[in-house]
């Protein structure tokens, strides 16, 4: 029970930090600006229903998907963990990373994109994904997609009233809020990267 418990807080954190749906939800605010409320919410469910189905996709086929392409779990690891660092790295400097972000066009349905992909459904979340659920059996796949449901409520809630937020919270606060979360994701892609090393390397992985 300690392990489900300690199970969830991680892989919660991991997401929660590179989703970030506070920082998230100014990028939701500037992009339907010019929408009214019921399109807002339209919007907000589109692009977190497709990120769910994304994340959820690669979290129960994660498996398939290393047999098919010949992948091994300690090279995710290592990619995942390079590709995690690399947003949070930027996100601790105050940045938005290039992996995480994507030009704005006027052609395509933005809950598609930049919203679902890559802003929320990005390679550090599906590496994310990928990593906590293929490393385990079907309790830590179960693990993971629930708490991935959750932090899409979350997220959802933040779209709905992105106004009231970003009003309350001020770009000062916003501005800590996001190098806090910077700091938590360089330290899960750290993590991430020391146990696919060490996993390639044949060394045994204390938890």
């Amino acid at each position: 029970m300690n392990h489900i418990l300690e199970h969830t807080i991680t892989v919660f954190l991991a997401f929660f930090a590179v989703m970030n749906p506070v920082a998230n939800t100014v990028v939701f605010a500037a992009l339907t600006a010019d929408k009214c409320k019921s399109e807002q919410i339209k919007i907000a469910r589109k692009s977190i229903m497709i990120t769910f189905i994304i994340i959820l996709l690669f979290a129960v086929l994660g498996k398939i998907i290393f047999h098919l392409f010949g992948i091994t779990l300690p090279a995710l690891q290592i990619a995942g963990g390079v590709l995690v660092f690399l947003i949070g790295y930027h996100m601790l400097h105050g940045e938005n990373s290039k992996l995480h972000t994507a030009k704005e066009s006027d052609d395509a349905d933005i809950a598609v994109s930049p919203l679902a992909v890559p802003i929320l459904a990005g390679p550090g979340t599906i590496a994310t994904a990928m990593n906590y659920s293929a490393a385990g059996g079907w309790t830590d796949v179960t693990v993971t997609i629930a708490t991935f449901t959750f932090l899409c409520f979350i997220t959802f809630f933040c779209f709905i009233f992105s106004l009231k937020i970003t009003t309350v919270v001020g770009e000062n606060k916003l501005s800590i809020v996001t190098r806090l979360m910077g700091l938590i994701l360089a330290v899960v892609g750290v993590q991430m990267l020391v146990v696919g090393v060490k996993a390639a390397m044949g060394i045994p992985v204390t938890q």
